[in-house]
C-alpha cells in the first residue's frame, strides 16, 4: 500500500465540475441528472478509496467520464436478459426451462397488446373463468374429466395438500419423498398445505401392504411422487399406481400422482426413454394426476392438474386458488403450446424443447464446425479451441439417468499460461459479458458450450468481437 497525500486527493474534480463537463451533459440527456450525479458521486467515492490504499488512480477528466458512462451502460441493462444456454442441460431451472414455440411468442404480444377476454364468455356477454382458456385442451390431451391451472407445479402439489387433505394424514413412499430445485422438498410443502406426512416402506424397497397397514381414519390421501431427479437402482421394490388406486377406491382415499415434469406424448415413439404421462396415470386410477407447463410439456411456467370433476371443483373453491392464479400471458402462451400437441405428426418442428432432443448429431456437428476456427481466431494465444463429442441431459428432473449424445466447443488456456484455473474462469466470465451472454460449463479443465440448444449460430458469431478476456 502506498502513501496518500492530501495533494492526490485534491487532484479529483468536484462533482459540480464533472457534471458541468460536456461529455456528461451528455449522459444527463440520456440518463436523466439524478441518475448520473448518484454514479458521478459513487464513482469520485471509488476513486478516493483507491487513492488511499496506493492505487494508481486516473484523475483526469476523461477517464472519470469514462468510467461513469460505463457504470452507467451497465445498470441501464435490463435486470432479466435473454442468454444462449450452452450449459448442456436443455431445461434449466436457472435459465427458465423450456424455450416457447414461435405461435406461443406471438400469441403472449397479441394478449399483452389490449384486452382481452381473459374472465369474459363472449358467448353469454357474462363473467368467464379464466382457466377455461385451457382446460379443454387439456382435457381432450390427457383423457381427464376436468382440469385447473396455477403458476407452478409446487402450487398445485400444495392445492391439492391443502384442499383434499387438510388436517389429515397423507400416505407417501419414503423412496419418494424428493427434493427438488431450490430445496423444495415434498415434506416441506406437506408441513405447509396442513397435513401430516405418513412414511410408508423404506427407502429402496415399499410393498402394497405397507401402504394397507398405514391407512386409518386419519388418512385423507395416498400420493404416489415420480422421482423426478434421482434413480435408485439394485435391490427395489414399489407399489404400482393400479395396486394403488385399487386399495384407495376401496377406503374412499384420493389418490394423486404427482408426475413433477409430465409430458402429454409418447417419448418413446420418438425413439426417447420413456417417461410417465398424465394420460398413464389417469389410466391406472389416478384420481387427480399433477405436472408442469415449462418441462418436457415445452410451455411456459404453470402448475396443470387434471382428474375427477368434483375434486377439480373442490380445488377452485379453495381460496388459495386465486392467489396461485396464472395470469394471462401464461393462458395465452399455454393454450397455444396445447394446440400443437392436437397435431402431433409433427410436433418435433415447432416445439422447441421436443426439437432440441431430438437434434442430430452431425447436424449439430457441421453447425458448430465453423465456429471453431472463429473462436480461434478472438482467443489466438490465450486458448486453444477444438470440437469434442459431449453429452446433454434433459435437466429439471426429467430423465434423470439419461445422457444424449452431444457435440461441443472446448476452450483450454493456452499451455504456457500460468494460473490456469484463474483463466479458465476469465474465459467463462468473458462469454457471460457478451451483450447476448453465453453460458457454458468448465468441464475436466476445459470451458465447454455444447451446441446442441445452439439454433442460432450467425447472431452467435457476430457478437464474438466483443469478447474480452480481462487480464
Amino acid at each position: 500500500m502506498g502513501n496518500t497525500s492530501v495533494s492526490d486527493l485534491r487532484l479529483l474534480p468536484s462533482i459540480d465540475r464533472l457534471l458541468s463537463a460536456q461529455d456528461i451533459k451528455a449522459l444527463i440527456t440520456q440518463y436523466g441528472r439524478a441518475e448520473v450525479k448518484r454514479i458521478t458521486r459513487n464513482e469520485l467515492e471509488s476513486m478516493r478509496v483507491g487513492i488511499r490504499q496506493g492505487d494508481n488512480v486516473d484523475t483526469s477528466i476523461v477517464a472519470i467520464c469514462n468510467s461513469i458512462h460505463a457504470r452507467l451502460k451497465s445498470q441501464s441493462r435490463q435486470s432479466l436478459r435473454r442468454v444462449y444456454n450452452l450449459t448442456g442441460t436443455l431445461l434449466h431451472t436457472n435459465l427458465g426451462r423450456a424455450t416457447l414455440p414461435q405461435c406461443s411468442i406471438d400469441a403472449v404480444t397479441e394478449i399483452m397488446a389490449g384486452a382481452s377476454n381473459l374472465e369474459y364468455d363472449l358467448d353469454s356477454g357474462r363473467r368467464g373463468e379464466r382457466d377455461s382458456h385451457v382446460c379443454r385442451l387439456i382435457c381432450g390431451l390427457s383423457g381427464a374429466e376436468a382440469a385447473t391451472i396455477v403458476n407452478n407445479n409446487a402450487a398445485a402439489v400444495m392445492l391439492v395438500l391443502n384442499t383434499l387433505a387438510l388436517g389429515k394424514e397423507v400416505a407417501v413412499s419414503r423412496g419418494e419423498l424428493v427434493e427438488i430445485g431450490g430445496s423444495f422438498r415434498i415434506p416441506d410443502i406437506m408441513a405447509r398445505s396442513g397435513c401430516t406426512l405418513v412414511e410408508v416402506g423404506t427407502t429402496n424397497r415399499t410393498h402394497l401392504h405397507d401402504f394397507e397397514s398405514a391407512l386409518n381414519a386419519q388418512t385423507a390421501m395416498v400420493m404416489k411422487v415420480h422421482q423426478s431427479n434421482y434413480v435408485i437402482e439394485g435391490f427395489t421394490a414399489s407399489v404400482e399406481e393400479a395396486r394403488l388406486a385399487e386399495i384407495c377406491a376401496k377406503s374412499n382415499l384420493a389418490f394423486v400422482v404427482d408426475l413433477g415434469s409430465g409430458t402429454l406424448v409418447d417419448l418413446e415413439s420418438y425413439g426417447l426413454a420413456q417417461e410417465p404421462t398424465p394420460m398413464q396415470a389417469l389410466k391406472n386410477g389416478a384420481d387427480l394426476v399433477t405436472f408442469s407447463g415449462d418441462k418436457l410439456l415445452g410451455g411456459p411456467q404453470a402448475g396443470i392438474i387434471a382428474g375427477r370433476h368434483d375434486l377439480i371443483r373442490q380445488l377452485n373453491a379453495n381460496p388459495m386458488k386465486r392467489a396461485l392464479r396464472c395470469d394471462k400471458m401464461t393462458i395465452a402462451a399455454l393454450s397455444s403450446v396445447l394446440q400443437l400437441y392436437q397435431h402431433s405428426d409433427d410436433l418435433p418442428e415447432h416445439l422447441p424443447v421436443l426439437k432440441s432432443i431430438l437434434r442430430n448429431c452431425d447436424d449439430i456437428r457441421q453447425m458448430a464446425l465453423p465456429l471453431v476456427d472463429i473462436l480461434s481466431n478472438h482467443l489466438k494465444g490465450k486458448a486453444t479451441v477444438s470440437l469434442i463429442d459431449c453429452d446433454s441431459e434433459t435437466g429439471s428432473g426429467t430423465l434423470p439417468d439419461k445422457v444424449i449424445a452431444s457435440v461441443g466447443i472446448a476452450m483450454r488456456p493456452a499451455p504456457h499460461c500460468s494460473d490456469y484455473d484463474v483463466l479458465l474462469d476469465r474465459l467463462a466470465s468473458a462469454f457471460r459479458r457478451l451483450p447476448v451472454p453465453v453460458i457454458g460449463r468448465i468441464h475436466r479443465g476445459s470451458f465447454v458450450l455444447d451446441c446442441r440448444c445452439l439454433d442460432n449460430p450467425q447472431a452467435f458469431a457476430a457478437q464474438l468481437s466483443e469478447l474480452e478476456i480481462i487480464e
